[in-house]
């Protein structure tokens, strides 16, 4: 058998259609090799995977160290094994999640330990500290329309292994504004894509395709690197290593017979190829059917196959290895190895037949034996791993019997949770490895005979890994601060570097803003257009790592990225979370008002998250409303509404129940559902967790499922699912189906306990005992006893405790003056059992109380009372008659005595006259006739409020922006309060505009906070103008008095839209644009900016032009603008603060001086030009043509035509596809119709319509139609004249043909070259050449006899596909033979060879096995 690859295909004829599944040799393998440490050395710039999304940390710092403690940090850590930074600070870490990510993160450590000599000692000094408290950073996701530098989003793997036969696809995507450009690098220098003809890169993409079909893959292994560039930065990719996968052929050898006698161990080499991926190796026997393993026998890591000993039945001519290729889809296999086990008396009969050319392993027969190590060799071996990669070693041993292998680690324990045993336990596998797994490994053989041990030394190194994440994006306002780290850790310790847009830092323009520090960048006061990519390389001898990061300087008003108007429905008594996304720079704060926005919501019951999120932990229904969210930084706000609806839950009211049918019989079970009425239900029925069957039988309504005619199959456990959008309630129920022909089991609730009797009776407890009833085939699962107190509560039973169903006995604990009378109930599966008799009654003797009132609270109705409140006891707590309280009170101060008085059938007590708002020590105790209860507790509470007599001073009001400020007041004095203090309310109101075109307007507002607050934020301002507040505290009561008015003036802020914009005097170069100033205003106007732009018929934006007009201006008219064009207009409002937002319109310039004129007198308003012209019509044979001119912007253009009749019938529509003339066919000969054009352009502006033609259509007389002329009828006669043709032919050459065919001289002529002679001494081929290596062997011909001989050659299996009836086996395989080619390769076959495989059952065996 030749060792060359075996590329099989998928087989179909012999497989039925429902049969039929592709049958591959192999899957082809997704992964390209390992990323994680590469071993290619980074070039300066070496990238890395593009920042991940991560959480933001803000960073506290807790502890500074001093300058002592950190020398003498220093000097304990000069240690080589503390690679730990000695100088360490506390964080708190705080998730700002779902947020825009926003500036980076850092935890700033001290200088690394002395040998690792690229990041050297520093220190933390004052001012790094204080930029460090000064800015606390996030991670932000900038959206894609502001401007940012590139953000590489997918690229190619480090070492990227292709398939040699398909095209090679280097991806490299990224994103940024404007969108980035790239280039590549090929092993370092610039590659030139447009000078190899075979390379292309993708549309708005980086990613590179080689088409191969014109060039070899090899010619393309190289290293590439990718660039993505704008005017903001340059991001650059990992180093992607090309490579081509690799399948080389096994190298030839002669495989010489083993001839070894039973007992010894043995060796089956299989050193397959070196592929690329390595392949994966397997051991099968002729019939492609893997090789038992046992402890005794098992495969290698390396793929070698070893015997620990032999025994005669592992005699065998066919031990093959193969070796599969993944990316290839080939599997090549090693010749066949010869394996015979004699024992001593076969040895010598068989000795001079094999001694030529045989290796005789033993001459002696094997005696038991201790275990000995056939792998590893020697008593100890080490082995290097890296961290994250998986650790496997084996322990192979050979003995007599076989050995037993176990493992244990010397150092310590093994990692359960990561540790398995493979292999009949030879191999341990540790997944996931890290430093702790380093060590010493002990792996131990034994039998009967004695043991012996192996030790191996493990070594763990790593590649670079994030200790923190990589480095995260900023974006920062100019004037802000932040700082950049790539923290990573490796062994031996990396080395960072930086580079900023793919230029090493050291070589990048200065910047005073920037510095570095080791694995830190610190940026302090950045200014607009410092925005730039930063990279961060990190290497070590096992890999490296790569990570752009992007600083982007950025000053944005806060928008919220949360859809306005989004309605969030939850079920009551569930968490809300209401989101409110948002982005700005610098950035927002996010403030959430409800219904009338009288206070903002920031306590009980709301929850405020960082990310902007509002949470209320337990939605009630009043919770449902309107929010709103507003985000506020310097340099604006902006608000969104939300809406929450808090619903029902659904509940099932009436569960299904068990039952048990008879066969035929029907069966219903109940599941009636309560939901919320505003959302839809959906009732579903389950049998055994799957769908229902497909049967009439089953009728499912509304609240129940009927199933008609009962048989056996019906028999399981129904589930009743009721799911609405939100939740979904769900009830089980078993059905039970017996014989009809035997009387059925029938399952009730138990009969009640009999026989009550009381024993053992003592002043507080009783025995109970009772005789259950009938359990009616169903077990009892408890008995619950209850009582009735026939002195207190006459006629009311009350649970009083529950035993097991084994049970029928119970020790009842009693409490004083309580005529007890006992009864029990049985609890099985279908339900409880009516109660059994009472017992006979028990009288206990009256006591004092056990305990006292719970619930003691003191408070004021009046400024001059305190009403003391408690929960009374019940009668069987009072323990005897006559209750009673004893209440008792007293002022909160030093030396005061109590007050005490009896109160009998109430519970509570009024003490009037007392001060107003004065501390009480409360207690209430227990008493009837036989004595009083235990010490009572103390209780606190407070006499009654009155409103408050003071206001804050010193209030003042400290401008924020032009809409926010805060607000400070000193507190008010306890006493003053007189009460709980609950918060303090903000009176202000708007008293006048300092613009004098806006009236005076004067609207009390009131914002209130709760808590005792003294520094609040005052939102909602209007810029430039003049309000007045005051501050007032409140308690229970109600409001103190104001503070004396304070004055708040806002500065000017950004203006409003112009009110209006219109377009008048459309000529064919010049438009003019009138104007009106901002409604509001919000400071003096500067002036205006006016941007505009063509747009093309493709509704896609020219260049802008920008004007800056001055602020008396409201008209202005453009000149040289293009004829026949669409333009668009936005205009800004400017003040000192910045411009407004835009209004925009759009007008069209006219094509043609002449079309000036028919414009009305009324230009106040642009009004659209008609752009169609000269529409005229024709008359053909085929229709009616109608022509026109067009010069309008519009692509959706169309004919509209209607009958000229009285009639109201609809316009019928033609389209035009981009044509100025359409053949109308539809127009009947005699009548009149009008004819229109009709553009249409975007959805908001009107349509353009043409002036109505009015086409008379002349009628046309019939005439005859020559068919002799008519193309189908002289193709019919061609086709007649061609068949009659080739028939004639047909019979020329049947009638010529003379003899029979000389098959058997034509088959030795022609010898199929697949069947040449085997050479004896070499086992190859006779014609065979070293040319045919690389064919792959595309597998086994199989004779009618179903052998096929070892050193036949091998064709496809496809030649398989029609014959033979082999047949699937439970496990998948095939059984049977398939039947070959023709009966002549029998013959050539011999008698000689060996039994092969059917062909499907060679690819059912691989697939199950690769």
């Amino acid at each position: 058998m030749l060792s060359s690859p075996v590329r099989l295909r998928p087989i179909r004829g012999a497989l039925k259609a429902h049969d039929w599944l592709p049958i591959w040799c192999n899957l082809r393998s997704t992964g390209a090799g390992s990323a994680s440490a590469s071993n290619h050395s980074p070039s300066a710039i070496l990238p890395a995977p593009s920042c991940a999304r991560g959480r933001c940390l803000l960073l506290l710092l807790l502890l500074l160290l001093s300058d002592d403690l950190l020398k003498k940090t220093k000097a304990e850590g000069d240690s080589e094994e503390d690679e730990s930074y000695n100088l360490t600070f506390c964080v708190v870490i705080d998730r700002r999640c779902d947020r825009a990510e926003r500036r980076g993160v850092a935890v700033f450590g001290g200088r690394p330990s002395r040998h690792t000599p690229t990041m050297g000692s520093r220190r933390m000094d004052a001012p790094l500290l204080g930029l460090f408290l000064a800015h606390l950073a996030t991670a932000l996701e900038v959206p894609l329309d502001l401007p940012q530098p590139p953000t590489i989003t997918h690229q190619s793997p480090k070492d990227y292994i292709i398939d040699p036969r398909e095209n090679i696809i280097i991806h490299c995507e990224a994103k940024g504004k404007p969108h980035p450009s790239f280039s590549w690098t090929r092993n370092g220098t610039h590659f030139d894509i447009d000078e190899d003809p075979n390379v292309s890169m993708k549309p708005n993409s980086g990613t590179l395709v080689v088409d191969i079909s014109r060039a070899k893959a090899e010619h393309y292994e190289f290293v590439y690197q990718c660039t993505a560039r704008n005017k903001h930065g340059t991001a650059v990719s990992n180093n992607i290593v090309v490579q081509q996968s690799r399948s080389p052929l096994w190298s030839k050898e002669k495989v010489d017979p083993i001839v070894i006698s039973e007992g010894r161990s043995l060796v089956l080499r299989c050193r397959p190829p070196a592929g690329l991926p390595p392949p994966i190796i397997f051991w099968m026997d002729n019939y492609f059917q893997r090789l038992p393993q046992s402890a005794r026998v098992s495969q290698s890591l390396n793929g070698d196959l070893y015997f620990s000993n032999v025994l005669r039945e592992d005699s065998r001519n066919d031990y093959i290895c193969y070796a599969r290729f993944p990316y290839t889809q080939t599997i090549q296999q090693k010749q066949p190895i010869i394996v015979k086990v004699l024992d001593l008396d076969a040895i010598n009969d068989t000795m001079a037949a094999f001694y030529n050319d045989t290796d005789l392993f033993s001459e002696e027969p094997a005696d038991e034996r201790k275990p000995n190590f056939l792998l590893p060799s020697g008593p100890s071996s080490s082995k290097t791993v890296l961290r994250g990669q998986v650790l496997e070693m084996e322990c192979i041993a050979e003995g007599l019997p076989t050995p037993k292998i176990s493992w244990d680690k010397v150092s310590g324990d093994l990692p359960t949770k990561r540790t398995s045993f493979l292999h009949y336990e030879k191999t341990l596998r540790i997944v996931d490895v890290s430093e702790s797994d380093a060590g010493e490994y002990r792996c131990s053989a034994s039998n009967r005979l004695g043991s012996v041990h192996q030790t191996i030394r493990v070594t763990v190194k790593a590649a670079p890994y994030w200790i923190s994440g990589a480095p995260r994006n900023l974006v920062l306002a100019p004037g802000e601060s932040s700082v950049l780290t790539c923290r990573a850790s490796g062994t031996p310790k990396p080395s960072v570097s930086w580079a900023m847009n793919g230029i090493p830092i050291e070589n990048s323009p200065k910047d005073l803003s920037r510095k570095v520090e080791d694995d830190t960048i610190i940026f302090t006061d950045v200014q607009a257009g410092s925005s730039a990519v930063y990279q961060c390389n990190v290497s070590n001898d096992y890999g490296y790592l790569l990570s752009n990061a992007f600083v982007n300087v950025l000053s944005e008003p806060p928008r919220v990225l949360t859809p306005n108007h989004k309605v969030y429905q939850v079920i009551k008594n569930r968490q809300a979370s209401i989101d409110c996304a948002s982005f700005g720079s610098p950035i927002p704060k996010i403030t959430w008002f409800k219904d009338s926005r009288s206070s903002t919501l920031d306590g009980d019951p709301y929850v405020l998250h960082d990310n902007g999120t509002l949470e209320i932990r337990t939605a009630q229904a009043h919770n449902s409303g309107k929010y709103t969210c507003v985000a506020r930084n310097s340099l604006g706000n902006y608000e969104n509404h939300i809406y929450l609806e808090v619903k029902e839950p659904t509940r099932i009211l009436r569960q299904p129940e068990y039952k048990v049918v008879q066969l035929g019989r029907s069966a219903v079970f109940e599941c009636k559902v309560k939901h919320d009425p505003s959302l839809i239900p959906t009732m579903t029925w389950l049998k055994d967790d799957g769908e229902l069957p497909d049967d009439e039988r089953l009728i499912v309504d509304s609240d129940s499922l009927t199933i008609n005619d009962v048989s056996e199959s019906d028999a399981g456990v129904y589930t009743c699912i009721m799911n609405t959008t939100l939740d979904h309630d769900s009830a089980s129920a078993e059905l039970t189906v017996v014989e009809a022909t035997t009387p059925a089991v029938v399952y009730e609730r138990p009969d009640p306990p009999t026989d009550l009797e009381l024993t053992d009776q003592k002043k507080r407890s009783v025995q109970l005992t009772w005789i259950p009833g009938d359990e009616h085939n169903s077990p009892i699962h408890k008995f619950l006893i209850q009582y009735e107190d026939s002195l207190h509560h006459r006629g009311h039973w009350h649970n009083l405790t529950e035993v097991p169903g084994t049970r029928t006995t119970a020790h009842l604990k009693l409490s004083p003056y309580v005529h007890y009378t006992f009864r029990v109930l049985a609890l099985n599966a279908v339900n409880f059992s009516r109660p059994s008799f009472p017992s006979r009654m028990v009288k206990t003797e009256p006591a004092a109380p056990d305990g006292n009132p719970t619930g003691v609270q003191g408070f004021g109705t009046e400024h001059d009372n305190l009403v003391i409140s408690w929960k009374p006891l019940s009668g069987l707590q009072a323990n005897g008659p006559g209750l009673h309280y004893k209440v008792m009170w007293r002022q909160k101060v030093v030396d005061s005595d109590w007050t005490t008085v009896t109160v009998a059938n109430n519970s509570k007590f009024v003490v009037s006259g007392t001060p107003t708002f004065v501390p009480y020590e409360l207690k209430v105790q227990a008493a009837n006739d036989h004595g009083a209860g235990p010490e009572p507790a103390v209780a606190h509470g407070y006499s009654g409020e009155d409103l408050p007599v003071a206001a804050p001073d010193n209030v003042q009001a400290v401008m924020l922006n032009g809409s926010l400020a805060e607000l400070h007041w000193d507190p008010v004095p306890a006493k003053s309060i007189r009460g709980h203090l609950k918060g303090y309310k903000v009176y202000y109101w708007k008293e006048h505009s300092l613009h004098k075109h806006h009236p005076h307007l004067v609207k009390s507002q009131i914002l209130t906070f709760s808590g005792n607050h003294t520094r609040r934020m005052l939102p909602g301002l209007h810029p430039f103008s003049v309000y007045l507040f005051n501050v007032r505290v409140y308690n229970g009561k109600g409001e103190g008095p104001p503070s004396p008015d304070q004055q708040i003036v806002t500065p000017e802020g950004m203006p409003g839209a112009p009110s209006s914009l219109l377009v008048t005097n459309p000529n064919m170069d010049s438009l003019t644009l009138e104007w009106s100033p901002p409604h509001e205003r919000n400071g003096h106007i500067t002036g205006y900016t006016l941007r505009y732009q063509p747009v093309n018929n493709s509704n896609e934006l020219g260049a802008v032009e920008e004007l800056a007009l001055p602020a008396n201006e409201t008209s202005l008219t453009l000149l040289n603008l293009k004829y026949g064009t669409r333009y668009k207009f936005y205009l800004n409002a400017i003040t000192v603060r910045g411009a407004g937002p835009a209004i925009s319109q759009e007008a069209v310039t006219v094509v043609d001086e002449a079309l000036i004129s028919q414009r009305g007198a009324d230009v106040g308003a642009a009004r659209p030009v008609n752009p169609f012209g000269n529409v005229s019509s024709s008359f053909g044979e085929d229709g009616t043509l109608i022509s026109w001119d067009y010069w309008g912007p519009e692509q959706n253009v169309y004919v509209e035509y209607i009958e000229n009749s009285e009639g109201e019938e609809e316009w019928q529509k033609e389209p035009v596809n981009g044509t100025q003339n359409v053949m109308l066919r539809g127009l009947k000969g005699g009548l009149s119709y009008r004819v229109r054009l009709v553009a249409q352009g975007h959805h908001d502006q009107p349509l353009h319509r043409s002036d109505e033609l009015l086409v008379s259509v002349p009628a046309v007389a019939s005439r005859q139609v020559d068919i002799a002329t008519q193309g189908w009828f002289i193709g019919l006669m061609c086709a007649i004249a061609l068949l009659i043709l080739i028939l004639l032919i047909i019979c020329f050459i049947q009638r010529n043909k003379g003899g029979k065919y000389p098959v058997k001289e034509k088959e030795d002529a022609h010898t199929d070259p697949e069947f040449q002679p085997m050479k004896d001494d070499d086992c190859t081929f006779g014609e065979y050449s070293d040319n045919e290596d690389h064919k792959p062997l595309k597998g086994s011909r199989t004779p009618s006899n179903g052998t096929v001989k070892r050193d036949d050659s091998d064709d496809s299996l496809v030649d398989y596909g029609d014959g033979g009836d082999g047949q699937f086996n439970e496990d998948g395989s095939f059984i049977g033979q398939y039947s070959g080619k023709s009966a002549s390769r029998d013959t050539a076959g011999g008698h000689e060879s060996s039994e092969a495989p059917s062909p499907i059952n060679t690819m059912n065996s691989l697939n199950s096995f690769v």
